[in-house]
């Protein structure tokens, strides 16, 4: 597994760089994990309605093949963009999905942050005081061909959360969306420890047995 350091990278030529590559991979090519921070952009998924983008303003939109409605990637945020050969692991969708909230929800933990996953909608929430799901924290949305998945795994660590009001996000209207900062984080989040700490952890969960 090959763990690319967090980068900053436009959304376009990182999807191009996804789709190129999960195209000419071989049986023998190395699973990548992509720790990307983009500038402010959505992004709509294969069931993404028009109706569900309120007020773009300047911010672009681009539609793309994953699974999933519109979200929003954005300054402080850390995307892991896993290029995994899921028949090698002997993994399903679903068991990658989950190996890939485990991560997340792990992450979170180190840094104070209890996020539970809510049944029937996708991604993570921080856990309110009693327990159950509350403000979005991570968006998840997979692509998969060839038995090989691109796409990934949104992280919200320390960001302008704005442009969350100009969508509904991943299609509820009204879903409130917060970050670790907001969530009383300990230590305060940086995004390049977090990122580090986030991509180790997939990497783990991914090759487990």
């Amino acid at each position: 597994m090959i763990i690319r350091p967090l980068r900053a990278a436009p959304y376009e030529p990182t999807l191009t760089g996804m789709r190129d590559f999960t195209a000419g991979r071989g049986d023998d090519t190395p699973d990548e994990i992509w720790l990307i921070e983009h500038p402010s952009v959505f992004t709509q998924g294969l069931a993404g309605k028009v109706e569900h983008v309120l007020t773009p303003g300047s911010i672009p939109i681009f539609r793309t093949e994953r699974g999933g409605q519109v979200t929003y990637h954005g300054p402080g945020q850390v995307v892991a963009y896993t290029l995994i050969d899921l028949r090698r692991h002997r993994l399903g969708v679903r068991d990658l999905v989950c190996r890939l909230e485990a991560a997340a929800i792990e992450t979170c933990r180190a840094w104070g942050v209890e996020v539970i996953r809510k049944p029937g909608a996708p991604g993570l929430y921080r856990a309110d005081p009693d327990g159950t799901p509350g403000a979005k924290i991570a968006s998840l949305g997979l692509k998969i061909t060839r038995g090989c998945s691109y796409h990934g795994i949104a992280l919200n660590v320390d960001m302008d959360l704005e442009p969350f009001g100009r969508i509904n996000p991943c299609g509820y209207a009204g879903l409130p969306v917060t970050d670790l900062a907001r969530s009383g984080a300990h230590p305060a989040p940086e995004l390049q420890s977090v990122a580090r700490d986030f991509g180790q952890r997939l990497a783990d969960h991914i090759e487990r047995p």
